[in-house]
This record gives structure tokens, C-alpha cells and sequence, in this order.
């Protein structure tokens, strides 16, 4: 078994978990993570209850006591550890298709695993899995019920966060990604007054992510202009990142959301440290605009338990990524993509504004991505080219930025090129790409 935690757990091919190893997987969470009582959700791909009944019986393997809360988003996992200071797990392969699936840990507290734990949680799992032997039949594979009682906590959570505020004459289409928050989602907003039209809200196991959501979200975009809502929220398959259309159908992605939240709360008094946490994948538009407002911008590693980790060591209370995924520490522990749409929709209504005047509180410079295939994981792409970098980063100036780095879980070398257009960035990332391929070992 060749699975390994990546930036935001164990994810794969749905027929790479092997029973032998997730049984593992829930042998060492009882033992790395401890306690007596574990949670465990879900999103609604059709591997996901197989993976559920092996994680479960690697954990009662060891005393624990399982407790399944069914389809539920991400956060709500995340939430209910908090609340009940109990480990738990959500199986989730978040935006991939659904023959992918991934299993997500959070620690007593609901927090994602630091790197230290998930080390001493991998060395944990290789022993058992070296060790192992059926010696049960794999059990039954029955879906679990959704925990009605423990969702309405969360729900409600999410309600509380805007403290008594309303979303009364404001109508938003929600696209769920045919997944985790396909009912939580709609039930929330129109709880809290907003006028809320579905779309991609019928999973059937197969449909998570396809061609809908936030990593497609052209449906979303269509279905706000020909509504005439005032926005779009668009959540991944289990709903921990959300990005947003405005009113002409544009999308507004995580900087955006972050940099508009961040304002708002800056102007209020109620961002912490006058800082925000981002990654290094985050836009220089984004750090541009933040230096305007007098915010300090505080950088990490891709990941958002990267940017968790910052915000606790900090004590700040916003950070996120590009992707959507966004972070308000006060209220959450992990990203919470209705959380998010929560906040946004809350920052519309007093703002008086339409999403489009929010979100051009920066100007998105325009960014190029490249991967590059390499003959390993963990090739340091940017040692290999760090003359034609510095180069590079000359020739942009400050109206752009450079970042090489390698990919967590690939045999990738990652390029991002920022520019003054979109040329330029193209040329630069081109130019970057081939020097790499050039110098990589086994190239």
C-alpha cells in the first residue's frame, strides 16, 4: 500500500484502499489520536460506505466506539470533534471525481493532524499493515443514517455566526456539487431569510463534482444571470471550500472572498492582529490590496492546516486559500465553505453593495500555472533553476512574483508566474517549465 497523507490527508483511487490498509488506518487513529469515542462522516460517492465500515472496524479493533453522522459536510466533522472534544474522520476525496475518495482526521478539538502526528500515524499504519492478516470477513458495507441531531448543531453554528443578522431579500443560487451540503446547504440560507435557488443538490454516488461546483462552476454562473439572483455560492463535493459569482455572472474566487472579509473586518475591529493568513499561492493583487488597508499578510505552505497552524500560532482570526477555502478562527477550525457563503452574503447585506463592487477591493494579476512531470516526488525544482528564477523575478519587477515549488503528493514541479499580463506570465511560466524539465534529474 503505497498511500501516503498529502496536504489534506490520504486520498487516492477508490480501489487503492484496500481493506487490509484502511482497517490499518483505524487501528493507528485509535492509537495516534486516542480517546474512547470517534466520529465518522461522509460525502456521498459510492465508495464511501465500504471505506466506512473498514475504518470502523480498524477502531472498534481497538476498543474505540464509533459514532456514524452519515452524509455530512466536511466542517460539521470538524465542528462536532470541537464541540464534544472527540477524534473523528470524514471521508471525502473534496473536489476529485468520484472514483477517488480520501479520508480526512481531525484531532480531539477538530483540528487537522500536524505534520509531526501524521508522521508518527503513517510509521503507525506501515507496522500494522506489515503485520496484517485478515482474520475477519471485510464487513458489510451498509450506509449509515445521517445523525439529524448533531447536523442541527452545526447548522446552527453556522446561523449563530452572524450574530442575529438576517439574509431577508437576498437571493442567491447555490450550486452543491451534488454533494456533502446538498440538503445542509439550501436549509441554512433559507433558515436565515435568503431567497435560495438550487442547483446540482441530487447526488446519486457518481455525479459528486461532475462538471458542477467550484472547480465547474459555468452552471452556477448561468444560473445567477438568468435568475437574476445577486450572487452564486459554489461548494466542493464536502463543502469546505466555497467560491462566489457576482451579479454579471463573474466568478469571485478565495482571494476575493478573504480580501473583502478582511476589510470588512478590519474597518469593524474585529480582525485580529490587522492580519491575514494566506498561502504562497495566494494572488500578488491580494497582497497588494491588503498593504493599501494597513493588513499585515502573513505567509504559508499550500494547505489549509498550514494556514490553520499559523492563525493559532498568531492568534489571527482569518486566513484561507485561492481555492476557497477560508478559515475564520473565531468560529471555526477548519475551512467551512457555508460558513464562508454565510459571511459573504451577511458582508453583502450591510454593505449596501453588489458582490462585483465587493470584490474589487483588489485586482487578481493575471497568474499562470504549470506542472511539470518529474522522476520523483520531491525534486526541488527551484534549487535546480534558481538563476533563471532570480532572473525571472528581475525582469517582472514588483508587479510580479515567481514561485517554483515541488507538489505534495505528485512527481510534480509546480510553476506559478504572476505578471502585468497575461503574456508575459505565460512566457516567464514557459521559459521556467522548460528549464526545469532540462535540469531535473531523469529528465
Amino acid at each position: 500500500m503505497t498511500l501516503k497523507f498529502g496536504t489534506d490527508g490520504v486520498r487516492g483511487h477508490a480501489d487503492e484502499f484496500a481493506d487490509a490498509f484502511v482497517i490499518a488506518l483505524g487501528q493507528a487513529a485509535a492509537r495516534v489520536l486516542g480517546g474512547r469515542r470517534f466520529v465518522l462522516g461522509r460525502d456521498p460517492r459510492e465508495s464511501g460506505p465500504r471505506i466506512a465500515a473498514l475504518l470502523e472496524e480498524g477502531l472498534r479493533r481497538e476498543g474505540v466506539e464509533v459514532e456514524e453522522l452519515g452524509v455530512v459536510p466536511t466542517p460539521a466533522v470538524a465542528c462536532i470533534t470541537r464541540e464534544e472534544g472527540i477524534a473523528g474522520a470524514m471521508i471525502s476525496a473534496s473536489h476529485n471525481p468520484y472514483t477517488d475518495n480520501g479520508i480526512k482526521f481531525f484531532a480531539a478539538g477538530g483540528t487537522k493532524l500536524s505534520d509531526e502526528v501524521e508522521e508518527r500515524f503513517e510509521a503507525e499504519v506501515a507496522t500494522l499493515v506489515a503485520a496484517a492478516t485478515l482474520d475477519a470477513p471485510a464487513p458489510a458495507a451498509a450506509p449509515a443514517p445521517v445523525d439529524a441531531a448533531r447536523v442541527a448543531r452545526y447548522e446552527a453554528a453556522v446561523a449563530a455566526s452572524i450574530d442575529g443578522r438576517r439574509l431577508d431579500g437576498l437571493t442567491v443560487v447555490v450550486d452543491c456539487a451534488n454533494g456533502a451540503a446538498s440538503d445542509v446547504g439550501p436549509r441554512v440560507l433559507r433558515a436565515l431569510g435568503a431567497e435560495v435557488v438550487v442547483i446540482n443538490a441530487e447526488p446519486d454516488g457518481r455525479n459528486i463534482n461532475a462538471d458542477c461546483g467550484s472547480t465547474h462552476p459555468t452552471a452556477l454562473r448561468d444560473a445567477v444571470v438568468a435568475h437574476g439572483a445577486m450572487c452564486g455560492l459554489a461548494f466542493d463535493g464536502d463543502a469546505d471550500r466555497v467560491l462566489a459569482v457576482d451579479e454579471h455572472g463573474d466568478l469571485v474566487d478565495g482571494d476575493q472572498l478573504i480580501a473583502m472579509c478582511a476589510v470588512d473586518r478590519h474597518r469593524r475591529g474585529l480582525l485580529a492582529g490587522d492580519t491575514v493568513v494566506v498561502t504562497v499561492m495566494s494572488n500578488l493583487g491580494f497582497r497588494l490590496a491588503m498593504q493599501a488597508h494597513g493588513i499585515t499578510v502573513v505567509d504559508t505552505k499550500v494547505g489549509d492546516r498550514y494556514v490553520l497552524e499559523a492563525l493559532e500560532a498568531g492568534r489571527y482570526s482569518l486566513g484561507g486559500e485561492q481555492s476557497g477555502h477560508v478559515i475564520f478562527r473565531d468560529l471555526a477550525t477548519t475551512g467551512d465553505g457555508l460558513l464562508t457563503g454565510v459571511q459573504v452574503l451577511d458582508l453583502l447585506v450591510r454593505a449596501g453593495q453588489p458582490l462585483s463592487a465587493l470584490a474589487a477591493v483588489m485586482d487578481r494579476l493575471p497568474q499562470v500555472l504549470v506542472n511539470v512531470r518529474v522522476s520523483r516526488r520531491g525534486i526541488d525544482g527551484a534549487a535546480l533553476v534558481a538563476d533563471e528564477i532570480a532572473r525571472a523575478e528581475t525582469e517582472l519587477g514588483a508587479t510580479g512574483r515567481v514561485l517554483v515549488r515541488s507538489s505534495g503528493t505528485e512527481p510534480l514541479v509546480r510553476v506559478m508566474v504572476e505578471a502585468a499580463s497575461g503574456a508575459q506570465a505565460a512566457e516567464v511560466a514557459d521559459r521556467l517549465a522548460r528549464a526545469i524539465e532540462a535540469a531535473a534529474p531523469g529528465a
